[in-house]
């Protein structure tokens, strides 16, 4: 059981480079990757004199100082990033204390320099502290009476890798203020859909039930003083409703209804994301039917979304052509293949090119990719199963693997 106190004192600050990493979901462990780098603490008495440089006072030195170092690394990454440069300094102070007796410690220092990244400083300021760091290792290293090599090379290191973490750094600020721009790009959008939505539920519906509300008012005066007269009020009423009624189906249809060039666009989203580059060109014209576009849109999200979650491919590919009487989407990737008839989304596409009165061709032999060609015939129109299952709202719910 882990007293409190240490517990809190392991807690990561809101702004620390493990609070960082878990907002972008990633490991909390994922910069501990770095400690690699310290197997040279264990490499470098081999360069003095062999396996005969592995003395007691070494290993009494790693035994005392590799915990603290760890407990130090551990806390740059879970400290506040204003504070954390302290505990750079004193894993820099470790290597100080230790280096008459023990060269490796010059790790220590290398991890110091590279350390000071991950402090939230100013950059003229943080090249300070790498020079002053720097300069106290001359000067100790010039006492001590090390080689002269070691006044060179450890500057000359220290520098190269630290320029390489900073970069580094930078990239990686740039890559977290690019999502945050097209996360407030993706909120703005269904903003604006939003408001777009409601003008044109605005223009639908308040003139007609301004209409019906005039309307039942009147007929609610002439129900007793002229009956007929109310009752044909009454059938206008119903004739307005059912009226708007059809239009508000047909304007939430149009708003939920996929096309391929928006699937398109998603589907290079997605992948791309994951590192799969996608080559597809839309034709200029379809001269499809919304229905059947509409299919063919999920169809191709399906098959898009099992490529992101199972291909394990580096590139796909959308084919778009058509013949006399038929029109054809191929889909495919380079990943492990082996894809089967019954699973991965595959039942739901069936049905959808069923609908339509068309035909799903697999070709997946294991490790050598997929490819799905979908034929559907460019005259017959889809009966009802398309339209519902061609619409999103009326489908309930869309199969996807």
């Amino acid at each position: 059981m882990i007293p409190a106190p240490v517990t809190r004192w392991l807690a990561p600050a809101p702004d620390s480079g493990v609070a960082d990493d878990l907002r972008c979901g990633k490991s909390p462990w994922a910069d501990s990757i770095h400690l690699l780098w310290s197997v040279w603490i264990f490499i470098t008495p081999l360069f003095d004199h062999g396996i005969a440089g592995y003395t007691l006072t070494w290993l009494l030195c790693t035994l005392g100082s590799y915990p603290v170092f760890l407990l130090l690394f551990a806390k740059i990454q879970l400290g506040a990033r204003r504070t954390v440069h302290w505990y750079a300094w004193a894993m820099a102070g470790l290597c100080f204390v230790l280096l008459r007796w023990y060269p490796s410690g010059l790790s220590y220092f290398m991890y110091a320099c590279v350390m000071l990244n991950h402090c939230r400083m100013r950059l003229r300021t943080q090249l300070v502290h790498l020079a002053l760091l720097n300069v106290v290792l001359l000067v100790l290293v010039w006492w001590i009476g090390y080689p002269a090599a070691i006044l060179v090379i450890m500057p000359a290191s220290a520098m190269v890798v630290s320029v390489v973490a900073l970069v580094e750094r930078i990239n990686k600020e740039k890559d977290a203020a690019l999502r945050l721009s097209q996360d407030e790009i993706r909120r703005l959008a269904v903003l604006a859909e939003r408001e777009r939505i409601g003008r044109d539920l605005h223009d639908l519906l308040g003139h007609t039930l301004s209409l019906v509300t005039l309307k039942s008012e009147l007929a609610r005066k002439l129900a007793l003083a002229d009956p007929p007269r109310a009752q044909r009020e009454m059938e206008e009423v119903e004739r307005v409703s059912r009226h708007a009624l059809a239009e508000v189906r047909a304007a939430v249809t149009g708003m939920r209804r996929s096309d391929l060039a928006a699937e398109l666009v998603s589907a290079r989203l997605m992948l791309e994301a994951s590192n799969i580059a996608l080559d597809a060109e839309l034709p200029a014209e379809l001269d499809l039917s919304a229905e059947t576009e509409a299919s063919l849109a999920l169809v191709l999200r399906e098959a898009v979304t099992n490529i992101h979650r199972h291909a394990r491919a580096t590139t796909a590919r959308v084919a778009f052509y058509r013949e006399t009487e038929s029109f054809h989407m191929r889909i495919s990737d380079d990943g492990r293949g082996g894809l089967t008839a019954h699973g991965n989304g595959i039942s739901g596409m069936r049905e959808r090119v069923r609908a339509l009165g068309g035909a799903l061709a697999i070709d997946s032999p294991a490790r050598r990719g997929t490819t799905l060609d979908v034929e559907v015939p460019l005259r017959a129109s889809p009966g009802p199963a398309a339209t519902s299952l061609a619409s999103p709202v009326l489908a309930g719910r869309e199969r996807i693997a």
